[in-house]
């Protein structure tokens, strides 16, 4: 007796079977965890700086620029990103994931403090992590 016997003699309990199994087989699809792509948050910091009255060629020469060029030193950035506009800019530094946050943060402020005598007396800034609750004020 062949193994396929069974199924060719019954084919309304074969239907069945195969319907079953489809049905099982989708719900069980459904069900799976997607891990392939885990949800990550980069250590991200966002600098603010606020001259007022400057152009936006002014803060992109005079402000942003000497700070990129201190940031670009830092060890584990990724990724830096910056605007400027009348009287303020922005730069985002995007660190990798084994680099905690906090030292990441201690090294942008090394970098502005390195970069001050490059920066105009009156700038203010302000430094801004990935996490909204934690932010930190400095001028």
């Amino acid at each position: 007796m062949s193994p396929s016997r069974p199924f060719i003699l019954r084919p309304v309990t074969t239907a069945l079977l195969m319907v079953a199994i489809l049905i099982v087989g989708a719900a069980a699809y459904i069900k799976l965890p997607i891990s392939a792509l885990p949800e990550v948050q980069y250590p991200t910091i966002q600098v603010r700086t606020f001259y007022p009255g400057a152009s936006p060629d002014v803060m992109s020469s005079a402000v942003t620029a000497p700070l990129e060029r201190q940031f670009g030193q830092i060890p584990g950035l990724t990724q830096m990103t910056s605007t400027s506009s009348d009287g303020s800019s922005s730069i985002v530094l995007q660190f990798s994931l084994r680099l905690n946050i906090d030292v990441a943060e201690q090294e942008v402020q090394a970098a502005i403090n390195a970069a001050q005598s490059f920066l105009p007396t009156d700038l203010q800034y302000h430094l801004c992590t990935a996490n909204p609750i934690r932010q930190t004020r400095l001028y």
